[in-house]
């Protein structure tokens, strides 16, 4: 077999089949005696900001977001492993690698972009997405820990919905909703949404 790039057109088709990437490789859960993870996606022209989501938006107006080419940088690791270690979210508590970020965010089989969060000039955010098309994905976000009392992780979502629907996008995927998953669960909380539910998409929320 032999790797190869995705066509916008395939990136969009992979997406609504429920894929998720990881570096240049797709795949799909499927688990026969589960079936709590559910892939989920905002119709973008459609969505609707709760109060919480506003007040998110209000707060971090301060915050300049640039949107270009997915790169390396030692800021970058330091602040991915800061938000991973600090966060408790490591279960072998490895500090990530060059190697590993290049492998598993850079080396796509997509065009996949990253948007940096600034304040006054410092990084604070990081979020990597995956273009196709008409629609996006959300790969990854990493932040500050100490500016978690921005709920960047709440904006950075806005952000991705707002840019895709500035494009005339379609749908941005937030990746697997499980309801009674905390760390997953929190994506049902934009609405409208849309969850892929024994191989079908139907309005959820």
């Amino acid at each position: 077999w032999q790797l190869r790039s995705l066509s916008p057109e395939e990136v969009d088709d992979s997406l609504e089949r429920g894929d998720r990437r990881v570096g240049r490789m797709l795949y799909k859960t499927s688990c026969p005696s589960c079936q709590a993870c559910e892939p989920i996606r905002i119709p973008v022209q459609d969505f609707v900001l709760s109060k919480s989501q506003r007040r998110s938006w209000r707060k971090n107006q301060d915050v300049r977001v640039d949107i270009g080419r997915a790169r390396f940088s030692e800021d970058r690791l330091e602040l991915y492993n800061r938000h991973k270690m600090e966060r408790g979210l490591s279960r072998n508590e490895r500090a990530m690698t060059q190697r590993g970020y290049e492998s598993w965010f850079l080396h796509s089989c997509c065009q996949t972009l990253e948007m940096r969060y600034r304040v006054e000039g410092r990084l604070i955010g990081v979020g990597i997405i995956d273009v196709g098309r008409r629609d996006s994905s959300s790969v990854y976000f990493f932040f500050d820990p100490d500016e978690s009392h921005r709920s960047l992780g709440v904006f950075s979502v806005l952000v991705e919905a707002a840019w895709l629907r500035g494009r005339g996008g379609r749908y941005h995927y937030l990746g697997l909703y499980v309801e009674d998953c905390r760390h997953l669960s929190y994506k049902g909380n934009y609405h409208p949404h849309q969850r892929r539910i024994s191989g079908a998409w139907e309005d959820v929320g």
